[in-house]
């Protein structure tokens, strides 16, 4: 075909942008007349009419055009991945399925060039090309890689093998949709995806309604992919080896009339004919998987074709454009010319994006619905008396946590470590492990609550992708080891800061933290996890609580299951301490950050603010000794933290369901206003940045340095400098 230039005055208003056109499309008065997708339905009819699959390979173009358009007006961006499957994600639009997530997030100007060909965009004010080129890469715009803020999207980039979590999480919300995804070969690597595959299905093993599609393209981004040398036959075996029972692939080398060296191949270079062969093909496997897939099978489509098909360069140098990949380089220029569309076509195409699935993505899709949950009713605190037994917090805890799971029973509590061992066995005894082995012994049961993969990876992926669709779950772990799931916690966080719609918060409780891990060393004494936390509260929405004991820590779940939107990590001890606060004190310190826990009148006034439950034993010893010398003591149990930072220090203001509560100036000097103040925490001292930055006393703090094998938590706070004897001397020298 030639191309013409500039836009014909036939182009519908929304091509405003498009630089190239088309004069011709071969066939399309056969089969591009009528929309495939007819008018008041949500998919095609059949699979195997040449006229959808004629009007799949249009979509399949326009979004290549619009992918590499797009990305080169601001000569940045990823086209090539996406290109190489552009057949795959057409035919499932086609057939009605835009529940789509993804991993990869180098595919985001693909993704925004389907939602803006089914005008979900328009929810954003991009209605034409133009716009959607204006706005790419920019602030309030198209961020250069997925988020929570695009309409009819939620597919947040961030670490690799985290894309099936989402995935997962909405198949066992919403049963009778399709949640296809696209992974990566280059990241197919990644040990989490198909580990979480295994554990998830055998513990649900009828929520088979996630689609894994496999860009088999042969590249990752820099160089050749690791499971591009393998066979096809080894491709299939390693997923069925893996639990996958159908496995379609569709490899572009069947359809090749042109001679292509090596296994992966170019669809777009081939004879139109071949071309159309090619995508009726994917379109067939696609429905094929699809129906699979729904209809009770662990089935994953593959599609091989060669990274860049379509777009300026193929292999991995497709994956990026550089700053000499304007609009203006002969490669880009060709690539559009080649692919260029007559106005008629694109209106075809837009007719059947925007028909698929009922309407528009951000129309349809159920990440744009608040999910409905159970009412909770009046949780079953006890409150026990300050100054009385002991109590373990996180067992108290636990209690709760199994009302809520009996009470809402969607609601689920993921543990890589064993909950018996942080003090929550009563979680596993209410809730019951997921097994398909019955055994009362070990409370384990396949319909159970309580998800036990051996991977914080699966762990946190399962309990936040549920959250960030709109579900209740809990995420439990040892403090030392939850480092390992944090990164798509952290990417799901920073997705809510910028979600359409309120979604609960995404809860965790970190258990066995350093000081009580002696004899386990320092392998298990990892606290520095604390400092991650610290920086994330600066985001706006995350919020780490240190409640100082059995009764702090239920209010502080309490109010964990009314948030929307946030972070919040619970920090406690699975060791039996003293009560210290009341339910009113607690509720107190969540609104302004800290509670005073004891107070004297002495000739000076040294604050020793603390973080922690544990770590208070050496603070009452270090305000003892004060004491006898004459000095007056304040000590603050710090609860909530994020509450104690200057309101400029925080992005609260631009997260959606922004929480701007902060303690004020005259709160802040009445908890922490003194002559001397000492910042004491058994984990890193980022968290004490808060008070650091606003108090004008003399200051310092006490933290902790590293770990050691020791026979008590006294030996270890020791071993990092954390007595009593020393902190009342540290104050003492600076009161000078």
């Amino acid at each position: 075909m030639t191309a013409v230039t500039p836009n014909p005055k036939s182009a519908p208003a929304f091509c405003e942008g498009i630089q190239y056109f088309g004069d011709s499309f071969p066939e399309f008065d056969q089969y591009g007349k009528t929309p495939a997708i007819a008018e008041g339905q949500v998919a095609i009819a059949n699979p195997n009419d040449p006229a959808a699959a004629y009007q799949t390979l249009l979509y399949a173009d326009a979004l290549r055009y619009l992918t590499l358009q797009v990305t080169g007006s601001k000569a940045s961006g990823h086209p090539g991945g996406f290109a190489s499957q552009a057949e795959a994600y057409a035919a499932l639009v086609m057939l009605g399925h835009k529940n789509f997530i993804t991993e990869v997030g180098h595919h985001a100007p693909g993704f925004y060039s389907a939602m803006f060909l089914d005008r979900s965009l328009e929810d954003m004010g991009i209605e034409t090309v133009q716009q959607m080129r204006d706005r790419f890469r920019e602030r309030h715009g198209l961020l250069g890689h997925l988020s929570g803020q695009i309409p009819g999207l939620l597919a947040p980039a961030g670490p690799l093998g985290q894309g099936q979590h989402f995935a997962m999480a909405n198949a066992r919300l919403h049963p009778d949709k399709l949640f296809p995804f696209t992974v990566g070969d280059g990241g197919l690597g990644e040990p989490y995806i198909m580990s979480a595959f295994g554990h998830f299905h055998t513990a649900y093993p009828e929520s088979t309604n996630f689609l894994p599609i496999l860009v088999w393209n042969g590249y990752s981004q820099e160089h050749h992919s690791m499971v591009s040398t393998l066979s096809n036959e080894r491709m299939i075996a390693y997923w069925r080896g893996n639990g996958f029972e159908e496995v379609v692939l569709v490899d572009a080398k069947d359809f090749d009339d042109q001679h292509q060296p090596g296994d992966f191949i170019d669809s777009t270079a081939f004879s139109f004919g071949q071309r159309l062969a090619f995508t009726q093909a994917v379109l067939a496997g696609a429905d094929q998987a699809a129906r699979s897939a729904l209809g009770g099978k662990l089935t994953v489509f593959i599609i091989k074709q060669l990274k860049g098909a379509g777009v300026h360069a193929r292999g991995a140098k497709s994956h990026n454009l550089y700053g000499h990949h304007t609009l203006d380089n002969p490669d880009i220029v060709s690539a559009l010319k080649t692919r260029a569309l007559p106005p008629e076509a694109w209106e075809l195409v837009r007719t059947n994006c925007a028909r698929a699935n009922g309407g528009p993505a951000s129309k349809t899709v159920v990440t744009e619905f608040v999910l409905p949950l159970p009412d909770l009713g009046q949780l079953p605190l006890e409150e026990y008396a300050v100054g009385g037994e002991a109590k373990v917090s996180t067992t108290s805890m636990g209690r709760l946590v199994g009302y809520v799971g009996q009470t809402d029973r969607g609601y689920v509590v993921t543990n890589a470590d064993g909950n018996e061992a942080s003090g929550i066995a009563n979680i596993n005894q209410a809730l019951k492990i997921i097994h398909p082995v019955t055994d009362a012994l070990y409370n384990q049961q396949p319909n159970g609550q309580v998800y036990e993969p051996l991977s914080e990876d699966a762990c946190a992926g399962l309990a936040a992708g549920l959250a960030l669709m709109g579900s209740r779950t809990l995420w439990c772990s040892y403090e030392s080891f939850a480092i390992n799931g944090l990164p798509i916690w952290q990417t799901v966080t920073q997705a809510m800061a910028e979600l359409r719609r309120p979604t609960p918060a995404t809860i965790t409780l970190f258990t066995a933290g350093a000081l009580e891990q002696g004899r386990n060393g320092w392998t298990h004494q990892r606290p520095e996890i604390e400092a991650y936390f610290a920086a994330m509260m600066r985001n706006g929405n995350v919020f780490p609580l240190f409640p100082p004991d059995a009764n702090s820590i239920q209010v502080c779940y309490e109010w964990g299951l009314t948030a929307v939107n946030k972070g919040i990590v619970i920090t406690a001890s699975k060791s039996p301490l003293p009560i210290r606060t009341t339910f009113a004190q607690t509720r107190q310190a969540l609104q302004d950050g800290a509670i005073v826990l004891h107070e004297s009148q002495g000739s000076q006034t040294v604050v020793l603010a603390a973080i922690g439950d544990m770590i208070l034993n050496p603070v009452f010893e270090a305000a003892q000794q004060l004491e006898a010398q004459g000095y007056g003591v304040r000590v603050v149990s710090i609860v909530n933290p994020r509450r104690l930072y200057r309101p400029t220090d925080v992005a609260w203001e631009i997260c959606s369901e922004a929480d701007g509560e902060f303690l004020d100036e005259a709160g802040f000097d009445r908890l922490f206003g003194g002559d001397v103040l000492i910042g004491i925490t058994g984990g890193a001292s980022g968290m004490l940045e808060p008070i650091m930055l606003r108090s004008p006393a003399k200051r310092d703090t006490f933290a902790w340095k590293r770990g050691e094998t020791t026979a008590s938590a006294g030996e270890l706070m020791a071993l990092n400098g954390i007595t009593g004897e020393n902190i009342a001397k540290r104050a003492i020298a600076l009161l000078g």
